[in-house]
């Protein structure tokens, strides 16, 4: 019996409005489905004015604000500030764009709100059937474990795991590094993205067991440097543990020669790892798929779906041919998470035995959803559609005496610059970043910049289903224009 000076103060987050928030919810929605149905008419990118950065350095809120202000907030300060990558001439970087059943199915998503770490609910088997998918698009070992990550640095990093620790030859997880005798070493290109450094580092291993082998004339990784280098470190006395093949190369789209790495790694009892971060997605086109052979020999693969399946951010994900050494690399069940074989706690899978996080959101939603949506057929259509887009930007540029390509185009990737007539070499590399950056301020496109063999780059990335070859013609025309302007202020 409760005392009779009970007073209850118990609170809870819901609203106390429920239709006031339902009201509210459908705006939301109807607002953002209008800004991507309209996307194409709107700035793609634009600086943020100094009012809103100090608005959104606001001191920390110790009372509270009604949804419709919070909103309110959001659609003046944040919405009309985007990086852009939703916008038909977003190319920059290598980044998706999103659709409106993924951005539905987010909301899906938090809304039930699960764990999957593990346990005996919906969600496990919907993420589970996600990567039963993942094999097959990419033809895969059907027996392979894989894991739902944050993107490719993530999956990178668990597959770089699991290499380190089966080929130490010897209980790295209870030993650890120190009771190595002989130094690892990890192979890739010097066109390799900078997640494998990290992931090497955060190993343990260190930069310097990073041995960064150069390319060939097509910016493949050079198979004779490659044996070369492999001879001098097992001559020195250092232990090759894993070497890492690039399925599509962030600056260009370069394929490795994957087979040939497959059999050195056969070979040399060594491990292979892919990074196809987004390139591996090239084998749902079956023009392109030839691109990928030797893919499926990989002992793991790292893709993402938030890049060439347009999923919104974040999913990445982690494949591994032998689930057994998946499992020994991350399994650790205390007392408080065993699984059991009835109840909530039970299931056949726990994710959190493949990978780095327990806690985990269900970022498989929007994958099972989308590719229900749209079938797998059309996620290879539009993967050759960007691909045929760039050869057109590429064309486009070749046209263009004041346009100079500076590197092939072997997927969906056009690296050029802007070359004034006059201008000297040595001014080509400021004179293009400044033109870059005014093509960003004028709203025209989000492009990005790499260097290539010292010369800086306007670098074109095409992972945009909402892209039209009107968007390149704009964009060459534009650019043209833009640099006439600026090639003025030089003179």
């Amino acid at each position: 019996m409760l005392p009779h000076d009970f007073v209850n103060t118990e609170e809870t987050l819901d609203p106390q409005d429920w239709e006031a928030m339902r009201t509210l919810g459908h705006r939301m929605l109807d607002d953002m489905l209008d800004l991507l149905q309209t996307v194409r008419d709107r700035p793609i990118w634009q600086p943020l004015p100094d009012d809103v950065k100090a608005r959104l350095h606001a001191p920390l809120p110790h009372k509270p604000q009604s949804p419709e202000s919070i909103y309110e907030d959001f659609v003046r300060d944040v919405a009309q500030y985007p990086m852009g990558n939703i916008h038909p001439r977003f190319w920059g970087w290598v980044i998706g764009t999103g659709t409106p059943l993924g951005v539905l199915a987010e909301m899906l998503a938090a809304t039930i709100n699960p764990n999957m770490g593990g346990g005996e609910h919906a969600a496990v088997y919907v993420e589970n059937q996600v990567i039963e998918w993942c094999k097959a698009m990419l033809d895969y070992a059907p027996d392979a474990s894989g894991l739902l990550v944050s993107g490719g640095s993530m999956a990178n990093l668990v597959g770089l795991t699991v290499a380190r620790n089966v080929k130490a030859g010897y209980d790295i997880r209870a030993e650890g590094l120190q009771a190595n005798e002989r130094r690892f070493t990890v192979y890739t290109s010097e066109e390799a993205h900078s997640s494998i450094q990290r992931a090497v580092e955060m190993l343990g291993l260190g930069a310097n067991a990073l041995r960064k082998i150069p390319v060939n004339a097509n910016l493949q990784i050079d198979i004779g440097a490659l044996e070369a280098a492999l001879a001098e470190d097992k001559a020195a006395g250092m232990q090759p543990i894993c070497i890492v093949g690039n399925a599509g190369t962030v600056n260009t789209g370069a394929f490795d020669d994957l087979n040939a790495l497959a059999d050195i790694c056969e070979r040399e009892d060594i491990w292979f790892h892919a990074d196809g971060a987004f390139g591996a997605m090239a084998a749902l086109a079956p023009a392109l798929r030839h691109l990928t052979a030797g893919m499926t020999r990989a002992d793991s693969i790292a893709f993402d779906m938030h890049k060439w399946m347009y999923m919104p951010y974040e999913i990445g994900c982690t494949l591994v041919r032998n689930r057994k050494q998946h499992y020994d690399a991350f399994t650790l069940t205390p007392d408080y998470l065993a699984h059991g074989t009835r109840g909530a706690a039970a299931g056949d899978i726990w994710f959190s035995d493949y990978g780095i996080q327990l806690s985990r959101g269900f970022r498989a939603l929007k994958a099972w959803m989308s590719i229900k949506e749209h079938g797998i057929d059309k996620y290879g259509r539009l993967i050759q559609q960007n691909v045929e887009q760039a050869r057109y930007l590429a064309a486009l540029v070749d046209a263009e005496p004041e346009l100079e390509r500076l590197a092939p185009v072997s997927l969906n990737i056009v690296c050029f610059r802007v070359r004034p007539p006059g201008m000297p070499d040595d001014s080509l590399n400021a004179f293009n970043e400044e033109l870059l950056i005014r093509i960003h301020e004028a709203g025209l496109a989000v492009p990005s910049y790499t260097r290539l063999d010292g010369a800086y780059a306007i670098r074109v990335c095409i992972t945009n289903h909402r892209s039209r070859r009107e968007d390149f013609d704009l964009f060459v025309s534009e650019t043209l224009r833009l640099g006439h302007e600026l090639a003025a202020e030089y003179r």
